[in-house]
Parts: structure tokens; sequence; C-alpha cells
């Protein structure tokens, strides 16, 4: 942001200081040449002047002899013709002689009108001598156009020095705008990402930038305080929940074992019914504490390798499923890019807790001789981790209501092994889905998000003293 900020400032002042400069640099060498042409034009005047005392009124010639003496010191050169285009006075030097000289004359004395002309770095200028109606002749002045390119050189280099500076103050004004902007905003961006990452004291700064920036970070102040006395808040309550439950559901537990031993055959059995429900919930307890702990949770994604993940768990649930007569697999390694280098960006612990719970639930649910498949793949900027049943699976309101923590009557058990499994994936920036396994069974696909380039390039690095090859 603070490069834009700053590209669009400099490009407005650019255009600002093109659309001055440059019409103004124009306008200044007309007006140099407008100038330097009427000073030439002058000095013809005065020359014609004092020449026609000498040619109409018959005077002296020496003012005008001193005249052109005067006009070649200064560097000029200069010629006094007769009506005839005949020389009559002239300067040491012939540049106001030849061609060019005898037609300005011509038609300075035959419309009695000044002539200029500029070529071959000369700027030419034929003044009629004598009355309007009947000229006598024409002085004709050279002045040499050096000293006008070098007016208008200093100028440009002048206009150009305005220029160069108002850019590096366009330049200076622009980053020093953009960091004033920028630098705010910048620190509001990482209170959030440290706010994401769990760590729930961060606060922005207030003091700094634009009102618009100030407001934003007290605003983000304010709703990170709220998000931290939530948080804080419910974690007591887990806190309370897990003392204030466990403690009586043990003590009553106790209780029905102390009566279940002195009571007849009847009461007993109907003691043991009330021990299996106080043993639900209890179970039920454990699995609301287990779902407020990962709702409370905050996750600070680390890149976790997917398919060692799969493999581990799959070896540690294995004799459970041959225990109960059910095929536990998982797919192998594809190779450099494949499942093998999977990466997938999640808090420590949770991929394990969600694998536990998919392989738990598929391994109950699956038949005598069934088959529970895991798998994983990328999909895209994901990574698509995918477990399989083929057992009874479940209806459409049932999955419909399988992510619940409440209000779900078709769940077996507690019910919330899935819902555990939702509030997990989905802290980490993921979904989860299910369908049904086609002929029959319960699918779910979780869609876990990737870690960022930079992050996966180091964690896919090989560590220093181990060497890699490719399958």
């Amino acid at each position: 942001m603070n490069r834009r900020i700053a590209l669009s400032v400099l490009a407005l002042v650019t255009v600002l200081l093109a659309l001055a400069v440059l019409p103004l640099g124009r306008l200044l060498d007309q007006r140099e040449q407008t100038s330097f042409r009427d000073s030439a034009e002058a000095t013809g005047r005065t020359l014609a002047s004092s020449a026609e005392e000498n040619l109409s009124d018959h005077k002296s010639a020496a003012p005008t002899l001193r005249l052109l003496a005067a006009t070649q010191s200064d560097g000029d050169c200069a010629t006094v013709y007769d009506g005839t285009g005949r020389v009559l006075f002239r300067t040491s030097c012939d540049s106001a002689q030849g061609a060019t000289a005898q037609d300005l004359v011509r038609a300075a004395v035959a419309d009695a009108q000044a002539h200029t002309h500029q070529g071959d770095g000369l700027m030419t200028v034929a003044t009629p001598i004598g009355d309007a109606d009947e000229p006598v002749g024409a002085a004709v002045l050279t002045r040499s156009l050096d000293p006008l390119h070098d007016r208008i050189a200093a100028v440009q280099g002048w206009l150009a020095a305005i220029a160069v500076g108002g850019l590096l103050a366009g330049a200076l004004l622009s980053v020093a705008l953009a960091r004033w902007v920028g630098r705010p905003l910048h620190e509001v961006d990482r209170a959030a990402q440290r706010l994401g990452d769990g760590h729930l004291e961060v606060r922005a700064p207030v003091r700094a930038g634009p009102p618009e920036v100030r407001r934003l970070a007290a605003t983000f102040n304010t709703m990170a305080a709220r998000t931290e006395a939530l948080v804080h808040g419910h974690r007591t309550v887990i806190a309370d929940v897990s003392h204030q439950l466990r403690t009586p559901l043990a003590a009553l537990r106790l209780r029905l074992d102390l009566l279940g031993g002195e009571a007849d055959a009847g009461t007993a059995q109907e003691l043991a019914g009330a021990q299996e429900e106080i043993a639900r919930l209890s179970r039920l307890v454990d699995g609301l504490l287990a779902v407020a702990r990962a709702e409370s949770a905050v996750p600070r994604p680390t890149p976790v390798r997917v398919a060692d993940l799969v493999a581990e768990r799959v070896d540690a649930w294995e004799p459970v499923a041959s225990e109960r007569r059910v095929t536990l697999t998982a797919d192998s390694p594809d190779g450099p890019d494949g499942p093998a280098d999977l990466l997938a960006f999640l808090g420590p612990g949770d991929l394990e807790q969600v694998l536990d719970n998919l392989i738990a639930n598929a391994v109950d649910a699956a038949r005598e001789g069934g088959r529970v498949r895991v798998r994983a793949r990328p999909a895209g900027a994901t990574v698509q981790l995918v477990v399989t049943d083929d057992g009874p699976g479940m209806s459409p309101d049932a999955r419909a209501a399988a992510f619940r923590r409440f209000g779900n009557p078709h769940a077996k058990g507690s019910g919330l092994g899935l819902a555990i499994v939702h509030r997990l994936v989905t802290a980490n920036g993921g979904t989860a889905r299910l369908q049904e396994t086609p002929g029959g069974g319960l699918t779910v696909t979780l869609e876990l998000p990737a870690p960022p380039r930079r992050v996966a390039q180091v964690s896919r690095a090989p560590q220093p003293g181990t060497r890699r090859t490719d399958p």
C-alpha cells in the first residue's frame, strides 16, 4: 500500500509539473525570441534614422559611421544601402551583405516595411530609410543567434532544475505521506495477525496516522478486548463445569454401587440401568467438555505432514479395527509433491484428534468384514482428506445435524465426535462435509488449508545431515 500511495502522489506531482513547466518553457522561449527580434529591429530603426539624415537631409555621415562602429563593437554587422541596392556605409564584417541581404533590401524598399530573416545562426533585419511613401534605401543589421540560444538554454535549465526539485520534493512528500498512512495500518494488520494467532492481549497503537486509521485502531482494540473477555470467560466456565459436573457424577455413581450391593435382584437390575445412564451422562459431559475446549482454543497453525500423520493414526487404530474384523487402509505415498509431501496448515495436535475421531466413528459404523479407507490428496490450494466406510451410513437429516453440538436425535453415544471434527477443521480455516458412500456407508471429506508458499518451501526442505531421495 505504501508503494501505491507514493507512486500515486508522485504521478500526480509529475503530471502537474508537466502541465505547468512545459507550457511555461514554451512561453518563455517565445518571449525570448520576440525580445531578441524586437531588440534587433530597434537597433535597425536607429541605424535607419541616422542614415536618413545623411541621405534625405544631406547632413554629415559622421553620426552614421559612429553608430556603425558602436554596432560592430556590440558584435553585430550592419550595411546601409541606397534605393538601388548600392552599398553606402558598412562595418568591416560582411555578414550583412549577400543575396539574402539584397533580397531583404528590395522587399523593404518596395513595401516600406521592415523584413526579418532567421537562418544560418544569424538574424537579419532590413529596415527602410526615409518616408513611408518613398524609401531612399535600407539599413541591414545581422546579429548572431548564439545569445538567444544561450538565454533559452539558461531558461530551460532553470525550468529543468525547478522540475527536478519539484519531483524530489514530491517524492519525499509521497514517501512521508505513504508512511504516515501506511505505518498505522501495518501496525493494525500485525496486531490482527497476532490476535488471530492467539495473543489475545495484543492491541494496536491509536496515536498515529489519519483520523480514520486511528478510529480503525480504536475499534480493533475494542473488538480485541471483548474477544479476550469472552474467551477468558468461556475458559473459566469450562473449568468450573469440569469440576462441578464430574465430582457429583462420580459421587452418584459410587452411591449407586453401594446401593446395588445391598439391594434385591429387581432393585439391583434397576440400579444397573441407572449406572448405564450415569455412564452415558459422563460420556456426554466429557464430549461436551471436549467440544468446549475445541471451541475455546485458538489454533496457531504450523505445517503438518498429512501422509505421516495418516499412516501413524492408521497404525494406532489397526488393532482395534482387526479386533472388530474391519479392514483399515490408508493411501500409500506417491512421491514428491504427491501425498507423501502434502502439507496442511493446522494447529498442533488438531489433525491427530480429527483423524482419531473420524477413524473411531468409521470403525464403529463399519459392519463385520467391512472396510475403512483414509486417503489424502492435493486439491488446488487445499489438502483434501477423505475417510470412507461401508457401514449403514446416515440419512440426509442425520447428516445435516451431525455437526451440531446439541439437538442431534440421530447420534449414537454422545454424538459429539463429528461436532469436534467440524470445530477443529473450521477453526483452522477448512471445511467439512458428509456424503453418502456409493454402495452404502458414509464419506467424510475435509478441505484443509495448505501453508503459505514460503512456509511450505521451508517445511519441505531436507533437514541438515539427511539426504532425500526421490522414488
